[in-house]
């Protein structure tokens, strides 16, 4: 018998004020109605990461807490080996911006280094992101994927050369307005809408359990939900098209 699947979900007490826990639910529920055992392993500061997850999630908070988050994450170092073994990440928001080489806090914008998980920089914002996010996903198989959720954001992120974006914005801000969510490098994705984002979007939630698992899902049609997204969807066009 293989070993359950581990999600561990990191430093909730300092990133988890936006409801982004729910992602490790989603995840884990999701391989439980395939019938595929899985641990959810809750880290907060102090304790130490473990090495043997398959998915590591990362959400949003506040400017402090980013700074906290990161440092406790770079003084524990456990993370990094995880993530070289071919586990994935998945951050959004603040944990998007920590994933990444720098971002800046604060009236002074005190630029921080980030964990250097992820090509991208941020940098304070010329107008702050709050609202609906609708864009397009092209997945592995070429195929496309609509991605809906809430950004309330800051700082604008930008890409190096080494990281891809996730989605292409066609309602909202994303990255910094230039048309583009998200950055993905490796098993390391981050963008930055909260929802949560993995219950809005199950096309992405099992993209992360393929990464991590290393083969394709059993698809699990739900036309409930099916329904509910496109209803979603067409809200947020209409309210769009208001702006």
């Amino acid at each position: 018998m293989s070993a359950p699947v581990e999600i561990v979900l990191l430093y909730q007490s300092l990133l988890g004020i936006y409801g982004d826990r729910g992602n490790a639910m989603v995840l884990r529920q999701r391989l439980a109605w395939r019938g595929i055992d899985a641990t959810l392993t809750i880290v907060e500061p102090g304790d130490s990461v473990p090495t043997t997850g398959a998915v590591y999630l990362l959400g949003g908070g506040e400017d402090a807490a980013q700074t906290s988050a990161v440092r406790a994450l770079k003084a524990d170092g456990h993370l990094f080996g995880a993530i070289e073994r071919g586990a994935v990440l998945f951050a959004v928001c603040a944990g998007y911006q920590i994933a990444g080489r720098t971002f800046t806090v604060g009236e002074n914008d005190d630029v921080i280094d980030g964990l250097g998980l992820l090509d991208v920089t941020t940098t304070r914002g010329t107008e702050r992101a709050v609202g609906e996010v609708l864009s397009t996903w092209t997945k592995p198989d070429g195929t496309e994927s609509l991605l809906t959720g809430f950004e309330n954001h800051g700082g604008f992120t930008y890409l190096g050369p080494d990281a891809t974006p996730l989605a292409r914005v066609e309602i909202g801000v994303g990255n910094s307005g230039d048309g583009t969510d998200g950055a993905v490098q490796g098993t390391v994705l981050g963008i930055y809408p909260h929802g949560p984002i993995l219950a809005r979007n199950p096309d992405l939630a099992d993209h992360l359990l393929e990464l991590a698992l290393g083969h394709d899902l059993d698809p699990l049609p739900n036309p409930e939900l099916d329904e509910l997204r496109r209803q979603r969807i067409a809200a947020v066009r209409k309210a769009g098209l208001r702006r």
